[in-house]
């Protein structure tokens, strides 16, 4: 099939774009971040003990909390981390919306799924890390299921979105490939299928590997209060930085099992046999051990916490070393993905 030039360069614009959006949402983040441990050293300040005035009797028309009889109050304004906060993850979903168009048109310039390449596979592992970010947020923040400040839980959108756009940068640089058709070993409807399950688990374990980093950070200051102030006391609490980490990992695992088995029946069907032990075969199994692990340990007294957190981000270092050595290092069956 012959490529839509014009659609490509309107994917290549909105790739670009989305990136450009997602260091202005990352930087709100970060600024919300600042800006709420500034107030949080205010109110420290704050709270410090004064000498109390000597009491005066209250003057005629004034209560006796020193507000106006039969006057209004104007409402408080919300604080700058507040504003910070929301512009964030605002400006986050328009990200997604630019980026999920420029994997769109992709598809469209050239008639297929739009991950045949690993400029292609990069940016919608991306997608997806995203699109699970502000589904934990929304759902954490629903009033009756909100145990944590929205405020606290956004602490952990600007280390969600640093990886991310740090791999968007790599995509779109020495990942880059021009659109074409796909190369003929991948022409079977399994790339649909298996590549497509292989994507949103990746992107969901980023997630979860980068929730456990923060834990470990986070517990590090709850265990000792002078120990990572700076970034640890605006965290969420170990407790739901776990659970994130412990939820994510539960809801794709399924998802991850049945990658490797569509990926064992494709294999079948293009080269004769389920398993060969081919590199990328068993570095995928590798981190299926090491996920099944860390569900394991997180269940497991003595191992929960800070053994099951660490076991957690060994699988997420095992999943980029799938990801860039064994794509473009290591030759192998999977090799034809090429860059």
């Amino acid at each position: 099939m012959q490529v839509n030039q014009t659609l490509s360069t309107l994917s290549d614009m909105a790739f670009a774009t989305s990136v450009v959006v997602y260091v202005l949402a990352m930087m709100l983040y970060f600024a919300e971040f600042a800006s709420a441990r500034a107030r949080h050293s205010e109110r420290e300040r704050a709270a410090e003990p004064v000498a109390a005035p000597a009491a005066s009797p209250p003057v005629s028309g004034t209560a006796t909390d020193g507000s106006v009889v039969g006057r209004l109050e104007p409402e408080p304004r919300k604080p700058w981390s507040e504003r910070f906060g929301g512009m964030a993850v605002a400006v986050t979903v328009l990200a997604a919306l630019v980026h999920a168009f420029s994997l769109v048109t992709r598809g469209f310039a050239v008639g297929r799924v739009p991950w045949g390449n690993m400029y292609e596979f990069g940016s919608a592992i991306c997608l997806a890390a995203v699109v699970a970010w502000l589904v934990v947020l929304y759902r954490q923040s629903r009033p009756q299921r909100s145990t944590t400040p929205a405020s606290k839980l956004r602490g952990l959108g600007g280390f969600v979105l640093l990886p991310t756009t740090l791999l968007l940068f790599l995509s779109g640089t020495a990942l880059y490939a021009q659109a074409s058709p796909l190369q003929p070993a991948l022409q079977s409807y399994w790339i649909w299928i298996h590549v497509s399950a292989a994507i949103v688990s990746t992107g969901v374990f980023m997630l979860a590997g980068v929730a456990s980093i923060m834990f470990l950070v986070r517990l590090r200051h709850e265990n000792n209060p002078l120990r990572a102030e700076g970034i640890g006391s605006r965290l969420p609490t170990s407790q739901a930085l776990d659970r994130i980490a412990y939820r994510a990992t539960v809801l794709i695992m399924p998802v991850w099992t049945f990658a490797i088995m569509a990926g064992a029946i494709w294999a079948e069907a293009a080269w004769g046999r389920f398993w060969g032990w081919d590199p990328k075969e068993t570095c995928s199994f590798i981190a299926w051990i090491v996920y099944a692990a860390y569900l394991h340990a997180r269940a497991t007294s003595g191992w929960r916490g800070t053994r099951a957190a660490w076991i957690n981000v060994f699988g997420l270092a095992v999943m980029i070393f799938n990801l860039f050595f064994i794509n473009i290092v290591i030759s192998g069956l999977h090799s034809y993905a090429g860059l």
